[in-house]
């Protein structure tokens, strides 16, 4: 073992000492007077306090990778045990049992396969194609790119795929890493199209479907597929030209000659070739999953098929891509491609916020931190919530686990102050995956990073600006679109 090795491995043993350090000093403080709401005295009970403990726990060790994600969720789980918040069977029906496994699985399967295909491929090269020598056109076709395949498919996939086209035309047109203000914009371009792209639809990244089971089973209300797409896509539509221009005015691309990047695309689309059967499946496999998704009721009606939810369409669109004479991923790759990490993460995500819900402690705690919010015009509350969230995501490399903890707590709030749940749930839900200022704040963002075009400085200075225009976008949406179609309400 190196030296850097042996630090690194040291960091990570006192990071989980403090991590286990807070848990106890919450655990063996004495439990906190009742506080006053509008719904009557807020208690924290003994379990509630044993739950955030190991909530208080799990986001130090989240906040510091000093462990993997998903065992830091497992562990978790244990420890809940052990304070006896929950029994095991609970913790297990409220997290793996959970039907929403079951999108979240399908999803990942479909990425992997149209990853597997020559689809995406030859979708960016005949965009890109068509640009000319355009730098500022260009740099638009990556973040237009990236939004429309983030909405389907996971944003660090989009993100893997897009950097080395980037790549290519800024080696094409000799471009040295860190002297153009076009790479800068160019790279950063590659990250922030897929993570605007990601909250249009509930299948773009973690945390969308994850609020969406939180409505269900903690507010009781039922969110639709449809009903997420007429809030996240107007904002990701307000984001995109935003997103562009912030990257043009900071960075301004130079005069470049771009033409042998141009024929470089037209080699690129010419060693394609014909275009493949598993394409055609890929394609038509996507369509019917996103018909069913969004017409799920006209469906039923049609043939009496009453279980089409959006966990039995993606698990079942999934399925049809194994089946012989379709063929468009074999089992093995899908072994070998699929994020099988991002399973435990959900799941003992969910088991969390439940946990925290049903001992009281969300109520307790939300109350504590985000009282003040009820006191604010619902269009400044929405604000409020959507900037903090994405203030707090320069804590954390995953979006499920900031949608994890944020989103019970704001529902809990939102039980106590007499709100829609949907005010608060929906726009945390939406910005948990929003990360713009940090590089390290997704792995969306390390991917474009890697390729060496901009520092973490130039992302920072962005991303500041991005931060706050993104949180007024998806204000707008949800307060002006949301309310006409009468899906949040005050």
């Amino acid at each position: 073992m190196t030296t850097t090795d042996t630090r690194a491995s040291a960091r990570r043993a006192a990071l989980f000492l403090l991590a286990v350090a807070v848990m106890v000093a919450i655990l063996l403080a004495p439990s906190p007077r009742a506080i006053d709401s509008p719904t009557g005295p807020l208690a924290l009970s003994a379990q509630g306090k044993a739950a955030l403990a190991v909530l208080a726990l799990a986001v130090v060790l989240w906040a510091t990778e000093a462990i993997p994600f998903a065992v830091t969720g497992l562990l978790a789980l244990v420890l809940l045990v052990m304070t006896r918040v929950a029994p095991l069977g609970d913790l297990v029906r409220w997290g793996f049992g959970n039907t929403i496994v079951l999108f979240f699985l399908g999803v990942l399967l479909f990425s992997s396969a149209i990853a597997e295909t020559a689809l995406l491929k030859r979708l960016t090269t005949f965009v890109l194609y068509h640009l000319g020598s355009r730098p500022r056109a260009i740099v638009l076709a990556f973040i237009v790119v990236g939004a429309l395949l983030s909405m389907w498919i996971t944003d660090m996939a989009v993100a893997a795929m897009l950097v080395p086209i980037a790549v290519a035309i800024l080696r094409d047109a000799k471009v040295r890493p860190r002297e153009s203000q076009f790479g800068r914009a160019l790279l950063i371009a590659c990250a922030w199209g897929p993570l605007i792209g990601g909250v249009a639809t509930p299948a773009g990244c973690g945390p969308n479907p994850l609020t969406v089971q939180y409505l269900k089973e903690l507010g009781g209300i039922d969110f639709s597929f449809s009903d997420w797409m007429l809030v996240g896509l107007p904002a990701t539509l307000l984001m995109i030209p935003f997103g562009w221009l912030i990257l043009i005015k900071m960075f301004p691309p130079e005069p470049l000659d771009l033409g042998i990047a141009a024929r470089d695309m037209r080699r690129r689309f010419e060693e394609l070739g014909p275009v493949q059967w598993r394409e055609v499946a890929a394609l038509g496999i996507f369509a019917l999953m996103v018909a069913l998704w969004l017409f799920p009721k006209p469906v039923g009606r049609l043939t009496g098929a009453d279980y089409l939810d959006i966990r039995f369409v993606a698990i079942a669109c999934a399925c049809l891509l194994f089946l012989p004479g379709i063929g468009v991923i074999t089992w093995k790759r899908a072994e070998a491609t699929v994020s099988w990490g991002g399973l435990p993460l959900v799941v003992t995500g969910l088991a969390l916020g439940k946990a925290i819900h049903a001992t009281g402690a969300a109520e307790w705690l939300a109350y504590v931190a985000f009282h003040r919010l009820g006191s604010l015009h619902p269009v400044l509350m929405v604000f409020a919530v959507v900037l903090g969230v994405s203030l707090l995501k320069v804590l954390f490399s995953s979006n499920t686990v900031t949608g994890a903890i944020m989103v019970p707590l704001l529902i809990a709030l939102a039980g106590t102050l007499g709100l829609d749940a949907r005010l608060v749930a929906i726009p945390a839900g939406i910005t948990a995956s929003l990360a713009f200022i940090l590089v390290t704040s997704t792995p969306t963002n390390v991917i474009p990073y890697t390729a060496g075009y901009f520092s973490i400085g130039d992302m920072v200075k962005a991303g500041l600006l991005m931060t706050v225009v993104s949180s007024a976008c998806v204000t707008l949406s949800i307060c002006v679109v949301g309310r006409l179609f009468g899906i949040v309400s005050w």
